[in-house]
């Protein structure tokens, strides 16, 4: 798996924005996995569809307390890698710690699912079944007797 992210933001009360792309390998897409997704502990912000957030408002608010986090999620083995862009709490430092945190936790998350994939062995399993021997010992009186009759009558044709 290949995980890349990026955060940017405008000068000013801009929210950042969150870009981050998740790409299965050939070989982890052969295991069939599902989509893998996590809680991570990446604050969701209130109105997050509003890019900027003014002085004492929101998650500048005195008494702010994140109450919702973002999922964030890793492709199946039938889906294609995807860029999800998500809108940051605003902070004055810059400084998003559990943004690299949320991604080693996806990291492991996917891993797990990975092994647990891998465990599950391939395999090929052929079989037959034929008649059993008592059918065979109840069939047989009859099918000699319809061999003999039909040596018989090709031995009076032939006569």
């Amino acid at each position: 798996m290949h995980i890349e992210w990026k955060i940017t933001k405008k000068r000013g009360y801009y929210r950042p924005a969150l870009h981050y792309s998740v790409r299965l390998e050939e070989h982890e897409k052969a295991l069939a996995l599902p989509i893998v997704s996590i809680v991570s502990t990446i604050p969701q912000p209130e109105e997050d569809r509003q890019d900027y957030c003014y002085p004492g408002l929101f998650e500048r608010a005195a008494e702010y307390v994140p109450t919702r986090f973002y999922t964030l999620e890793a492709p199946s083995h039938k889906g294609h890698s995807w860029t999800r862009t998500l809108t940051l709490p605003w902070r004055d430092n810059n400084d998003y710690p559990e943004v690299e945190q949320s991604f080693q936790l996806l990291r492991t998350a996917l891993e797990t699912e990975i092994e647990k994939a891998d465990q599950s062995q391939p395999m090929c399993l052929n079989g037959s079944v034929k008649t059993s021997s008592a059918a065979k010992a109840m069939l047989a009186p009859n099918l000699l007797a319809e061999r003999f009759l039909r040596l018989a009558a090709n031995a009076a044709q032939t006569a």
